[in-house]
């Protein structure tokens, strides 16, 4: 599976956005998927991520109540809902599949998307 993420932007303390990941190939529905940033100068941290099913997610304590997990199977897209952004939410979020989960640590996921920047003005 190869994945593409999207919706990264420029917005104000409080604002919202909409992350997507489209993923290419027909096991993605086999996949978990994971959320992950990382700030200027800070280590990769896990955001949120989600089972092959969706029936299950789990959060970072960080984004807990303002972040939200989804996927769309038919789609081949995992999103990742925004709202009441923070300027400490500012990094470049990247996604990921593997094959547990879902899963806080990075070395459970074997894909990796490009990334995508969001950045949040105070």
């Amino acid at each position: 599976v190869q994945l593409q993420a999207s919706g990264g932007g420029l917005v104000q303390d409080g604002g919202s956005l909409r992350l997507s990941c489209a993923a290419s190939g027909r096991t993605f529905s086999t996949y978990a998927m994971g959320w992950f940033r990382r700030a200027p100068g800070k280590e990769r941290e896990f955001v949120a991520a989600i089972s092959w099913s969706g029936g299950s997610t789990a959060y970072a304590d960080s984004v807990k109540g303002r972040f939200t997990i989804s996927r769309d199977n038919a789609r081949n897209t995992v999103y990742l809902q925004m709202n009441s952004l923070k300027p400490e939410d500012t990094a470049v979020y990247y996604c990921a599949a593997g094959p547990l989960g879902p899963t806080m640590h990075s070395l459970h996921y074997n894909t990796w998307g490009q990334g995508t920047q969001v950045t949040v003005s105070s």
